[in-house]
């Protein structure tokens, strides 16, 4: 085991960091009709229903109905008319009222179906004060699980690297994590060299990434909330992409320690290497299958980056990808059944989206000139981005469909390499009602 000293470098694993601000550019004519009636809020208590209301509305799955346009303001289930929600075309009423006790915050929802009149999910989700943000994100999550079945991911975080200073003689790179709205970012690491390949653990705590303060490519082990921080591959040559695998217990990467750049496997218990692929070409930027069994990657060994699967136990390969003659940053979906990938298409880089058998044609999903580094959401809703805007790097959100995009560029210099954060663990309580 190998721990760095910091040197230049400042670990700051609570320092605030400024938000990321979202701007939605293109919404979906197609979404259920939504109304988050304002909640009944005591005094001095931060509004919720707005989190709320956004959370559904950037999912792209609702058009939230304007408050100033609502025909009544229920707040308890008795007092809800269905008459007035289908006059206004409203698909889904959620309602709410928040309880101050001492610190704790208590938000009690309830989410109808208007057209069954019939109620969908209610529950209490109770915090301390600081976590009004955290227990609203709650609740839109619980809202949207309860109208689609599908977990919602609106407490989830995202990482990505922030880069000030770009082009001058004194750059300086952070690593940092905020809430999925881009909100509450904490800076992780800030470095006068170059931070590379975030990406979690599944356990949420821990962060893998490429280093630069030792002058070249090392891979990090970084754990978060104790800040502790251990290089584990240092090789001669290239060390990149970092990827846990799904139980944790192993980390795939790229290195070139035997030569041109090859698939790794690392036993993170043991420290011990397993060399995957071997071919004279580059093999790089491997993502495990959900089954732990596979692992997806990009290389050139048919002359252009083309995507392949191998499986760890028998070595043997097959090309997914022949569609152009650019195809790389392979990731798999929560489905396992389907991928997303960099494709290029008339020298221009997009997201798109396809079978990982290759029965299917390609979905183009982003269409803006330099579209790269996808991450999905944990629910396989939505798919984060690096792009760029003016000249600036930003990160672009799209939902899975391609039918919503919004964009969240930073106020403080350019914002690539994003990686959402699997479901992660909460001192929240929830009570269904």
């Amino acid at each position: 085991m190998n721990r760095i000293t910091l040197g230049f470098l400042l670990l700051l694993v609570t320092f605030p960091a400024l938000p990321l601000e979202i701007v939605i550019t293109q919404g979906n004519d197609k979404a259920s009709k939504i109304a988050v009636v304002p909640f009944g809020t005591p005094e001095g208590v931060k509004d919720m229903a707005s989190i709320v209301e956004f959370d559904l509305y950037r999912s792209g799955q609702f058009a939230p109905i304007a408050a100033e346009d609502m025909l009544s303001l229920p707040q308890t289930p008795d007092e809800v008319n269905f008459r007035d929600w289908r006059v206004l075309g409203t698909d889904y009423v959620v309602i709410g009222q928040i309880e101050k006790e001492e610190d704790e915050l208590t938000a009690t929802f309830y989410a109808f179906d208007v057209s069954l009149e019939r109620k969908l999910i209610a529950g209490k989700v109770s915090g301390v004060s600081s976590q009004h943000r955290e227990i609203a994100h709650m609740v839109a999550d619980k809202v949207f699980e309860g109208i689609t079945d599908i977990p919602g991911a609106f407490s989830t975080k995202i990482m990505y690297v922030l880069v000030e200073g770009r082009g001058t003689a004194t750059p300086t790179w952070r690593l940092e994590i905020a809430d999925s709205d881009g909100q509450n970012a904490q800076r992780v690491l800030e470095s006068l060299q170059p931070i590379m390949s975030p990406t979690w653990a599944p356990d949420g705590e821990t962060i893998a990434y490429v280093s630069f303060e030792t002058g070249t490519p090392n891979i990090v082990v970084h754990e978060i909330y104790s800040g502790e921080r251990e290089v584990v591959a240092a090789f001669e040559g290239i060390n990149s992409s970092p990827e846990f695998s799904p139980d944790g217990k192993r980390l795939v990467m790229s290195l070139s320690r035997d030569g041109n750049p090859e698939i790794y496997v690392m036993d993170v218990a043991s420290r011990k290497f397993k060399r995957i692929t071997t071919h004279r070409a580059i093999d790089t930027e491997p993502v495990w299958t959900l089954d732990g069994e596979d692992i997806v990657f990009m290389s050139d060994r048919s002359g252009n980056p083309q995507i392949y699967r191998i499986n760890i136990d028998s070595l043997k390969s097959k090309r997914l990808t022949y569609q152009g003659d650019y195809n790389a940053r392979p990731r798999i979906l929560p489905d396992g059944k389907h991928m997303l990938f960099v494709h290029r298409i008339d020298r221009t880089y997009h997201i798109v989206w396809t079978a990982l058998d290759n029965s299917g044609d390609n979905i183009v999903l982003t269409k803006n000139v330099l579209d790269e580094s996808p991450s999905v959401a944990p629910n396989g809703s939505m798919i984060i981005f690096a792009t760029k805007e003016q000249g600036k790097g930003i990160l672009g959100i799209v939902s899975v469909d391609g039918q919503v995009e919004f964009r969240l560029p930073s106020a403080e210099g350019d914002v690539q390499e994003p990686a959402w954060s699997p479901f992660l663990s909460t001192t929240l309580t929830f009570q269904q009602l």
